[in-house]
């Protein structure tokens, strides 16, 4: 079951290279007790629950530090002299927190042997950046509560796409996982060149990202690539238990599971936001 996807490419595991258990009695071995030697499929082995809890542990995480950057960036919906103060503790943030989970997102991707204390720290420094960008969002709308609606309406979504998935036995084939890998990558490149170019002043407004008509057109067509991003992730999971992967790798599934809802969060933000500001 080769893999395309970036999260799990590297992976022996998740590539069929990992000598997953075998399920065939005839393929057990006997030790000098005569006992099997073969492990039961969910001891030790990665499965649904683990994932959950890896998950639930990665996201909580997160959640706790984007809370506590909420917190130390201050009030940005005064007027006092210190808001400025706080604006520039919030971009800070917002860089270092972008910058460092984007390394860390890669160190995680092209790892073959998963280290849940990396996926942890990008749980971290990726909520920082969670916690301040959610900040200047809803000083710019005036209304903290779109925060808590983009976090329903990404939960709806997650959910959503998990019902369908199932429901409609959704087949992930492999010309959908190298049409959605490519296009993950070019949306990428597209928003790291028009970033470069916002920088230098080639173009103004933001482009592509600004929270404008265009810039709402483009956070849609992001929300519909982060969905089939969770078929895969979702696909890659159930055949990951399949195939009696270890248990270590129930962390890159959540990592992989929260790169994604982290994305899905940020443009359903910024949707809510052009929205509300026109």
């Amino acid at each position: 079951m080769k893999s395309s996807n970036p999260v799990f490419a590297r992976s022996a595991e998740f590539n069929g290279r990992g000598g997953a258990v075998a399920t065939d009695p005839s393929q057990w071995q006997i030790d000098l007790n005569g006992s099997p030697t073969h492990t039961e499929r969910g001891a030790g082995r990665m499965t649904i629950d683990t994932v959950v809890e890896k998950t639930g542990i990665t996201l909580g995480i997160l959640a706790v530090a984007a809370g506590i950057t909420w917190v130390m960036i201050g009030d940005l919906t005064t007027i006092d002299p210190t808001a400025s103060d706080a604006y520039g503790r919030a971009f800070t943030f917002a860089i270092a927190g972008a910058l460092i989970g984007l390394v860390l997102s890669l160190v995680n991707s092209f790892k073959k042997v998963i280290s849940p204390a990396l996926v942890i720290a990008y749980a971290v420094f990726e909520g920082v950046f969670v916690g301040a960008f959610s900040k200047v969002i809803a000083a710019y709308v005036n209304d903290t509560s779109i925060v808590f609606q983009a976090i329903a309406a990404t939960m709806v979504a997650f959910g959503g796409t998990l019902a369908a998935y199932k429901f409609f036995n959704i087949q992930v084939t492999d010309k959908f996982r190298k049409v959605v890998t490519i296009s993950v990558f070019a949306f990428v490149g597209a928003t790291l060149l028009n970033l470069l170019l916002s920088w230098t002043g080639v173009v103004d407004n933001g482009g592509i990202r600004g929270f404008n008509t265009l810039g709402l057109v483009v956070s849609a067509v992001a929300v519909v690539l982060a969905v089939f991003m969770l078929i895969m992730d979702f696909d890659y999971v159930e055949r990951g238990v399949e195939a009696g992967l270890p248990e270590r790798e129930s962390w890159r599934a959540a990592f992989g599971l929260t790169v994604t809802l982290v994305w899905l969060y940020i443009e359903i933000l910024r949707i809510l936001a052009i929205l509300r500001g026109d």
